[in-house]
């Protein structure tokens, strides 16, 4: 895959999340995708994938807003940086109690690519901040 497939891959992936399209999402990842979870484990395989989008989606709604996505010449990485703008709207389990709190943050993910799938999806966002923006 070249550089500019993973750039569309990334782009693709990014777009369904913004348009709430989770079939979509776990359609563009591997079948034993490694999803490493911000400051949590390791998740790994689709269906544990789409188990953690409808986890998000009751807890959350985001859209992705500033995004530069940046890959490597061989198109097996790509990593996408962006803003987070959302709105808390049911408590998570161990956070503090939701009450449509809106918040904005700074996050990256980091892809691995192979064969034309995502076989690693790895968020990074900075969990002071959110909690303190929604605390």
């Amino acid at each position: 895959m070249s550089d500019m497939q993973a750039r569309s891959l990334v782009e693709t992936y990014l777009a369904a999340f913004n348009a709430g399209d989770w079939d979509a999402m776990a359609a563009l990842v591997g079948e034993d995708v490694a999803h490493d979870v911000n400051q949590g484990g390791r998740e790994i395989g689709r269906d544990s994938f789409r188990r953690f989008l409808g986890m998000m989606d009751l807890h959350y709604d985001e859209q992705l807003g500033d995004i530069v996505i940046m890959t490597e010449p061989s198109g097996q990485r790509a990593s996408a940086e962006f803003t987070v703008r959302g709105t808390y709207k049911q408590t998570a389990a161990g956070l503090p109690a939701a009450n449509g709190q809106r918040y904005s943050l700074t996050a990256g993910i980091f892809f691995e690519i192979e064969d034309g799938e995502i076989m690693r999806v790895s968020t990074y966002y900075n969990l002071k901040d959110w909690l303190a923006q929604v605390s």
